[in-house]
């Protein structure tokens, strides 16, 4: 339904439109194209950036096939994507990482995403520190990066699959450790307590003192994803 513009709805500030327009668009697109048909206000409320960063992009298995033919599609997405949405630019930044090899490129997008907050790219941007061997620095950053994950409860195993590594990547290095050098192996068990339905599959390294040698093991874990 058409709002008429001598109602009183017309008269709403524009960032209250803003507002409301992109606490629509986070719950789907559909919404957001349904409530941009009702009035110019709207309309124009939706080209503003933060609803552009707000969009709710549904996951690639939930994406309508026909998006990716359509130009109206591709415009949109590429107006999101060039508001910096968190989600697009996470999706993006893998595609230059680990498809197209452009490392500048794909780790600036990463931490573009990670710094909306984007948990996923947050995650992916620290593992992928960590398995640095060329960078001390960078690889020191991965690990003060896993410690806040870990301290706010944030690490989640699963997130995104990257592709598989070749050579072994160890980020304990204290000769003190006791379990350092282990975590392969707590990885193997775990994985195999998983196929047999046990209980032992559960955990992780959450009991191990050694932060670095729970970076060590969730590095095992997303190497490895399936």
């Amino acid at each position: 339904m058409t709002i008429d513009c001598s109602s009183k709805i017309a008269f709403i500030p524009n960032d209250i439109w803003v507002a409301i327009t992109s606490k629509v668009a986070s719950a789907s697109i559909r919404d957001l194209y349904s409530l941009r048909m009702t009035c110019k206000a709207a309309r124009d409320a939706g080209e503003a950036d933060i609803v552009h960063r707000s969009v709710s992009i549904p996951p690639p298995h939930a994406t309508p096939w026909w998006w990716c033919l359509s130009p109206e599609a591709k415009r949109f997405f590429d107006r999101c994507m060039a508001a910096g949405h968190p989600e697009l630019l996470f999706r993006e930044a893998l595609r230059e990482l680990f498809i197209r090899r452009n490392e500048n490129v794909g780790l600036q997008m990463l931490n573009s995403a990670a710094s909306t907050g984007h948990a996923a790219a947050k995650y992916a941007l620290t593992m992928t520190l960590l398995l640095r061997t060329d960078d001390n620095d960078e690889k020191q950053k991965g690990l003060e990066l896993y410690r806040e994950l870990d301290a706010t409860g944030s690490l989640v195993e699963g997130e995104v699959q990257m592709p598989r590594i070749e050579e072994q990547h160890t980020v304990c290095a204290s000769p003190r450790c006791s379990t350092r050098g282990h975590m392969p192996l707590l990885y193997d068990y775990r994985k195999r307590a998983a196929e047999r339905n046990s209980v032992h599959a559960f955990g992780g390294a959450a009991h191990i003192p050694c932060i670095q040698c729970r970076a060590d093991y969730d590095l095992q874990a997303f190497v490895n994803l399936p």
